[in-house]
């Protein structure tokens, strides 16, 4: 009877002194979008220990998730990327009633059209992909894409590795809507993605900013929080939203239906939606804010970068173009290859 007394005190012992183990949370995002202060602010808060894996592009991500690669609690996808997996079934319904701060969220980002009842995303950080212009170097006036692309710029020019952005930019310039992404259109632009092509000197979705910054490059198609970094660190970039052809992106956190830890993620999500937080993330990678209470706690500075922050009218958003992805990416391998 004395053993068994002891090994019931040394098990509830165990039990009392022991912490309760909490759950990890696995993150997989966008290089260089989530500051590491957060991160550690949410484990200092929760206990919570957070897992950052990043990816360069949608369709990393996706062939990741989609093949079993890895098992994710969030996601970080941009607007057109929501749209498809949210077609596929593959996002987890948000609880609204763990995730209040939403209501920090300002009205323009949210129900939009690739989530429009709004149970799957909490917008991140939104933005334009622009045209840096090295004014010291570059005096010729850049208002679009044909600007960039002249042959007197050859090996001068970063672009983002991203093909369905950069077909996006021949479909405007040809004055053919960037969603309408068909083999007819794609055969129509085919000359002009080629010659552009030929002009390139650096594909870099992860950090586009750095060749400019370096003198590597004078003239960049970029990010616009990576183009704000540029201006804020040298007034000689100058940042251009094309007059035609241009559109906005919206980024933001999906839990995937096959997540295991839920009520973590909605934590995180919350957590981020905090103005005070959502300024962290501004303040390290300053593109558009769509948290509104946030936007109040920034600089005047931060609110006039013409590229966190320009003044453009509604500009489309990507959508869904599902297999025609794969016509974009194999015509854009060839002529990368110079086929």
């Amino acid at each position: 009877m004395k053993f068994f007394v002891a090994a019931f005190i040394a098990v509830l012992l165990c039990l009392i002194l022991v912490p309760a183990a909490r759950a990890d949370l696995d993150l997989f995002a966008w290089s260089e979008y989530v500051p590491q202060e957060v991160i550690d602010g949410f484990t200092k808060e929760t206990g919570i220990k957070v897992h950052y894996e990043t990816y360069s592009s949608n369709e990393e991500m996706l062939s990741k998730l989609l093949g079993g690669g890895g098992n994710y609690d969030l996601i970080q996808p941009s607007e057109y990327t929501v749209e498809a997996l949210i077609q596929r079934k593959k996002l987890a319904a948000i609880d609204w009633s763990k995730v209040p701060n939403i209501k920090n969220i300002g009205p323009d980002y949210l129900h939009m059209g690739f989530d429009p009842q709004q149970q799957y995303s909490v917008p991140w950080m939104t933005g334009t992909v622009g045209i840096v212009v090295n004014t010291d170097k570059v005096k010729d006036p850049i208002r679009g894409f044909d600007d960039v692309f002249q042959p007197k710029f050859k090996n001068r020019i970063v672009v983002v590795d991203d093909n369905r952005e950069i077909v996006s930019w021949a479909l405007g310039a040809a004055g053919i809507p960037i969603n309408d992404i068909t083999k007819p259109n794609l055969e129509k632009v085919k000359p002009t993605l080629a010659a552009w092509v030929s002009l390139i000197k650096v594909y870099n979705s992860d950090s586009p900013k750095t060749p400019l910054i370096n003198g590597d490059c004078d003239l960049g198609i970029v990010w616009s929080g990576e183009a704000a970094l540029c201006c804020q660190q040298d007034h000689k970039f100058q940042y251009v939203v094309p007059a035609v052809g241009a559109h906005q992106f919206v980024d933001s956190l999906c839990i995937p239906d096959s997540a295991t830890h839920k009520e973590e993620a909605m934590k995180f999500l919350n957590y981020i939606l905090r103005p005070e937080v959502s300024k962290l993330i501004s303040d390290k990678f300053p593109y558009t804010n769509p948290n509104l209470e946030a936007r109040k706690l920034l600089s005047k500075e931060q609110l006039e970068n013409p590229a966190s922050y320009p003044k453009t009218g509604s500009l489309e958003i990507f959508h869904s173009i599902g297999k025609a992805n794969a016509l974009v990416d194999r015509m854009m391998a060839g002529l990368r290859s110079g086929q």
